[in-house]
């Protein structure tokens, strides 16, 4: 296996876009493979020869002229005299088919009605806390005066409410690391760290501001409001557990929605507090 010259058939030179007929070797093709592609076909095809077993892979690569595509390779190793002396196999072009696994993938942490992230893609995000990607501040937002908007209006009205204020605390929020509904009336924004707690505070105010604002609907004004309680990563010297964040970020919200409409709350503060009122 010391010979690195390649055998391909037409199709497979097109997949590559190399003029087919052309002279290929290993090291040139290799330098078509993105990078984590090609230090996983260098494991797996070194094992392969090791073992002489079979494999079977999905790398991305980026084409002789730039075009960008996903390729299945099913390989296998000729033996002989105990000695790897051919590896063959197959390459066929998967590209349309990654493309509607991340879709789905998508679709499945998306909530339907907002677009925004789902209570799953949250929890998946949140999980992580304390380890590799921390998160610095936790916002939950629950939305004021909405069941009555529901109850006079029906869910129509409800629905539109719950759109428009997804979008507003959408924009209100293009730093967040990632902005979920977790719940009918409920959002969630999760900060990463390094987190400026002044900013934060600010970030707070400006959402409760935002979602505050009157709703056209069939020639009315429907107007809404929205609590906020905000929690830190870091209580003390320690880092938080998910659930302990989670109950502390609740524990602010519930305070807000004690003390009336369009507040804000942050754990540990007394309510009244200069950085805890709306």
């Amino acid at each position: 296996m010391r010979d690195e010259a390649l055998e391909w058939t037409g199709g497979i030179y097109d997949l590559f876009d190399i003029p087919r007929g052309a002279r290929l070797h290993r090291p040139q093709v290799l330098e078509l493979y993105e990078p984590a592609s090609r230090r996983l076909l260098t494991a797996v095809r070194g094992r392969a020869l090791t073992t002489g077993g079979d494999f079977r892979l999905d790398t991305e690569i980026v084409t002789a002229r730039g075009h960008h595509r996903w390729i299945r390779i099913t390989a296998s190793v000729e033996i002989e005299g105990g000695r790897p002396v051919r590896l063959f196999g197959m390459k066929r072009d998967v590209t349309e088919d990654i493309a509607r696994l991340a879709e789905f993938a998508r679709r499945a942490e998306r909530d339907p009605l907002t677009s925004l992230a789902n209570r799953g893609a949250f929890d998946k995000r949140f999980s992580k806390v304390g380890g590799r990607a921390p998160i610095g501040a936790l916002l939950l937002i629950d939305l004021d005066g909405f069941k009555g908007i529901n109850d006079a209006h029906g869910h129509a009205a409800g629905d539109l409410c719950i759109q428009r204020s997804a979008a507003r605390l959408a924009e209100t929020c293009p730093d967040a690391a990632l902005v979920a509904r977790i719940g009918g009336d409920e959002f969630a924004v999760l900060i990463a760290q390094p987190v400026d707690r002044w900013a934060v505070e600010t970030l707070g105010r400006r959402i409760s501001a935002a979602l505050g604002c009157p709703i056209e609907h069939g020639g009315r004004r429907l107007r809404i409001g929205a609590s906020v309680g905000i929690a830190y990563g870091e209580a003390g010297s320690g880092i938080d557990t998910p659930a302990e964040l989670f109950a502390r970020a609740d524990a602010a919200l519930y305070a807000a929605k004690a003390a009336g409409r369009n507040t804000v709350r942050i754990d540990g503060e007394p309510p009244g507090s200069a950085a805890g009122a709306a």
